[in-house]
């Protein structure tokens, strides 16, 4: 198996054996249920479907719900797809939990990062702004200029401008497992993952 899905608890510190201040990030992972194995035979790909917290019938659309029964299973609210080379290593209805993961462990984690709404340019892009004297005024946190004079006469493609800033989904990679807890499914993770307290986050084994 090559992930787990859980949600991000918030950030807290641990130490090291030697003393040092370790910035973790906490998140419930699992238990997943795998819902569906998806075979090159009857899908054209392999694949398994997890679901994550379970939740009741009426809460669940009827597409949704019959999709559930067909494989047998109890609802959940979220459904990922993880790729797999074999999809003979799981089985339809078997548990996954975080045992599957170990201490000092490298994984990528994807989340949404959190939304900023309509940013500027110094927000959105790090500019530095202009210089608040020497005849400075009415524009201190703009871009400047974006455009051309007269060839070719327009704003380029991509130029970087104020705009929407976050919630879009971000993989961070290459984050190393500070500690795992099987009996209440948490893992410690190093670092900052993306989104806020409770978001959805993707635990990937590193490919």
């Amino acid at each position: 198996m090559i992930g787990l899905i859980g949600k991000k608890i918030g950030m807290t510190q641990t130490f090291d054996k030697d003393g040092k201040v370790i910035p973790v990030t906490l998140i419930k992972a699992g238990p997943c249920k795998v819902v569906q194995v998806k075979t090159p035979e009857k899908d054209g790909y392999c694949a398994v479907q997890l679901g994550f917290e379970e939740r009741a019938e009426h809460r669940v659309t009827k597409p949704l719900l019959g999709h559930f029964k067909k494989y047998e299973s109890a609802p959940y609210r979220y459904l990922r797809e993880f790729s797999l080379e074999d999809p003979t290593d799981v089985e339809k209805g078997e548990m996954i939990t975080v045992s599957i993961f170990a201490a000092h462990e490298i994984i990528d984690v994807i989340g949404t990062s959190k939304g900023r709404g309509f940013t500027g340019v110094m927000k959105r892009h790090h500019f530095a702004g202009f210089i608040s004297t020497h005849g400075s005024h009415e524009s201190f946190r703009g871009p400047g200029s974006i455009g051309m004079c007269a060839t070719p006469s327009r704003v380029l493609k991509g130029m970087k401008m104020a705009g929407h800033h976050g919630n879009a989904r971000i993989t961070t990679k290459n984050l190393q497992i500070v500690k795992v807890d099987e009996e209440n499914n948490l893992i410690m993770i190093r670092g900052a993952v993306p989104g806020h307290r409770n978001s959805l986050v993707i635990l990937r084994k590193e490919k």
